[in-house]
C-alpha cells in the first residue's frame, strides 16, 4: 500500500484506526526556497483561507503547519501569543493559518478544524495544540471526538467529517503545492511577506515584520 493510498480511496477513520496516525502522508519534496512571491503565495488553497487580523495590513504572515507536530504546538504556545499582541491585534500583521498534514491524524484534526463554524477555527485550532500530547496517540479517535464535542460536534457529524473525501483531497493538494511550489518541507514553515522566516522566534519575526514596516 502506497502512502497516497491512505488518503485515496481509503477512509480517513480506517486509517486512523489500523495505523494510529504513524503513517507520512505523500507529497514532501526536496526544494527548500528562500522566498516565493507574496501573489503566488497569497492564492488561496481550494479550501479558501482562514487567517485573522486586519484585511489590508500591510504584513501578510502565512504559516503552514501540522496537528501533529511538536514545533508547531511550541509555536502556538510561546510565540504567536506575542505574535497576535504585538502585531496581528494592532492591525499591523494579516495572520493565514495553512494545514500541512504530515500523517492521518494531522488531516483528521485539521479537517475537524475545517467543519467546526469559521468563528471556531481559531479556537479549536489552539485548543488541538494545547491538547495535542492526548490526542496525538496511536488511537487518536476517542480523545479527538472528546476534544470536537466541546467545539458542538456530535458523534454523527464528527464521522461525517472525518468521512469527508474531497476535502481530504484538498488538503493533501495544499500539502503537494506547498511542497513543490513553496519549497515547504517541515513545519511550522513561516513566510513574512513570502520571505521563509527559518526559525520562527517572535524575535525573528519581529526583525522581519519591523523592516517591512519601516520601508
Amino acid at each position: 500500500m502506497t502512502r497516497r493510498s491512505l488518503l485515496v480511496g481509503t477512509s480517513l477513520i480506517a486509517a486512523l484506526v489500523a495505523l494510529g496516525g504513524a503513517a507520512p502522508l505523500a507529497g514532501l519534496g526536496s526544494a527548500a526556497a528562500q522566498g516565493v512571491p507574496l501573489a503566488e503565495l497569497l492564492v488561496p488553497p481550494a479550501l479558501g483561507d482562514r487567517w485573522v487580523g486586519n484585511d489590508n495590513a500591510p504584513v501578510t504572515v502565512i504559516e503552514y503547519a501540522s496537528m501533529t507536530c511538536p514545533h508547531c504546538a511550541n509555536f502556538h504556545a510561546n510565540v504567536y501569543p506575542e505574535l497576535k499582541k504585538r502585531y496581528i491585534d494592532t492591525g499591523k500583521v494579516r495572520f493565514i493559518f495553512r494545514e500541512f498534514p504530515l500523517d492521518p491524524t494531522a488531516a483528521g484534526a485539521s479537517m475537524l478544524a475545517r467543519c467546526a463554524d469559521k468563528d471556531k477555527f481559531f479556537p479549536l485550532i489552539e485548543t488541538l495544540f494545547q491538547m495535542q500530547q492526548q490526542w496525538a496517540v496511536q488511537r487518536p479517535l476517542p480523545p479527538l471526538l472528546a476534544i470536537a464535542r466541546q467545539a458542538g460536534f456530535s458523534e454523527q457529524s464528527f464521522n461525517a467529517c472525518l468521512s469527508n473525501q474531497k476535502m481530504l483531497d484538498d488538503l493533501q493538494a495544499e500539502l503537494e503545492r506547498a511542497s513543490k511550489k513553496f519549497g515547504v518541507r517541515s513545519t511550522p514553515t513561516v513566510f513574512v511577506n513570502g520571505k521563509i522566516v527559518r526559525d520562527a522566534t517572535i524575535d525573528n519575526l519581529a526583525k522581519e515584520i519591523d523592516a517591512l514596516l519601516k520601508s
